[in-house]
């Protein structure tokens, strides 16, 4: 029972830590766009930006995944980009 709490309690400051670690990190990346297909002046403003730059978008699964390796040194999509993708695929219906 006493191991359980410390595995708990050790799990608990990890995750804080990473939060508190990535945090300052969130303020330079780039912010998401609704747009899933952008077309006209949009497209080719996005297309002539590196790719670590260019705004998060639902469904765009490699450029998201390249891009939170860039930021944050990891691929694996946090809980928050989850719902901020869910979030937006709902917000266009």
């Amino acid at each position: 029972m006493l191991n359980q709490k410390f595995t708990v309690k050790v799990i608990c400051i990890a995750t804080l830590f990473g939060l508190v670690a990535t945090s300052s990190v969130q303020a330079n990346e780039p912010g998401w766009s609704p747009v899933i297909l952008p077309t006209g002046d949009y497209r080719d403003q996005i297309k002539s930006m590196p790719i670590e730059q260019r705004p998060y978008r639902p469904l765009h699964f490699y450029g998201n995944t390249v891009r939170r390796n860039f930021y944050r040194g990891n691929p694996v999509p946090m809980p928050r980009d989850l719902r901020t993708t869910t979030g937006e695929l709902v917000r266009r219906r």
